[in-house]
């Protein structure tokens, strides 16, 4: 059975945020990805990123943040392709909603593209509802459901 640890970034983890750098350059098209300012993201003082390694080695990611009271935001959610499907994405999002709920917002918003069936199944199973499509969000082909978890109703 492999060793799951997950982590909250802290900062002392350069090595690890090099990985996740790397990482996000590989899954995310340039103009998506937040590597070339990641560090910068992360220095500020409402967001957080947690980390998933299996056998040691780095299997994904996700970084929330809480712009105000009202809310929090899922920025990103990352799996490594081979660790794909086999709960890590899960793991991962179950954790960040915990870490939103004690900053005692109302509801986590998050974007994915409606063709990412899986990531927006994983949602849903978690209680996230779909609120709209943005259009154009990602580019000006790709859309996204804006989607949201309501703490009041769950």
């Amino acid at each position: 059975m492999a060793n799951v640890a997950i982590s909250e970034l802290d900062k002392n983890c350069g090595k690890v945020v090099a990985e996740i750098v790397k990482l996000e350059r590989k899954i995310f098209p340039k103009h998506e990805s937040l590597a070339s300012f990641f560090e910068n993201e992360l220095k500020k003082k409402n967001s957080g990123l947690l980390y998933l390694h299996v056998d040691g080695e780095l299997a994904g990611y996700v970084m929330y943040s809480w712009p105000s009271s009202l809310y929090a935001s899922i920025t990103k959610l990352a799996v490594k392709e081979q660790w794909r499907r086999q709960g890590h994405g899960e793991v991962l999002l179950k954790a960040a909603i915990e870490k939103c709920r004690t900053r005692k917002v109302s509801c986590i918003m998050l974007h994915v593209d409606p063709l990412r069936t899986p990531a927006l199944n994983l949602y849903k199973k978690h209680g996230f509802q779909v609120d709209c499509l943005v259009e154009s969000y990602y580019s000006s082909d790709r859309n996204a459901y804006r989607m949201y978890l309501d703490f009041d109703s769950s």
